[in-house]
């Protein structure tokens, strides 16, 4: 008769405690308001989590007047835009030399000329 008695008493804890708990609300995000782009001084990568873009990645058609023109959820430039990149400076394949950090200002660089070796769209496809 205790046993029952002792499983009665449990019994009647959980539903009380059930029943006292806040409701947790299921949350479903969409990524359709972001947030403002990063703010590189390069620009940023053009897939998540959007790092800042070495020197070097980008070539003079993803600016305007020394601004970037976006990538990915932020481009705004033309529709059927194509610009060179050059993957040799993303991580993604093994790039480690040095990466700007969120908010930076450019550093002067001399002369030496892009290289870019492959061409993308503005959200982040390779394209030919």
């Amino acid at each position: 008769m205790k046993t029952v008695a002792s499983f009665a008493m449990v019994a009647v804890a959980t539903v009380a405690f059930a029943m006292s708990s806040p409701r947790a609300e299921a949350q479903v995000a969409v990524g359709v308001n972001i947030g403002p782009a990063p703010v590189c001084p390069y620009g940023y990568y053009d897939y998540a989590p959007y790092s800042c873009a070495p020197y070097g990645y980008y070539g003079p058609e993803w600016f305007n007047g020394g601004v970037f023109i976006g990538a990915g959820p932020w481009y705004r430039g033309p529709a059927h835009f194509r610009g060179h990149v050059d993957n040799r400076f993303d991580v993604r394949g093994g790039y480690h030399g040095p990466m700007p950090q969120h908010g930076e200002r450019p550093a002067p660089h001399p002369g030496g000329g892009f290289h870019g070796n492959e061409m993308r769209d503005g959200r982040g496809h390779v394209v030919h």
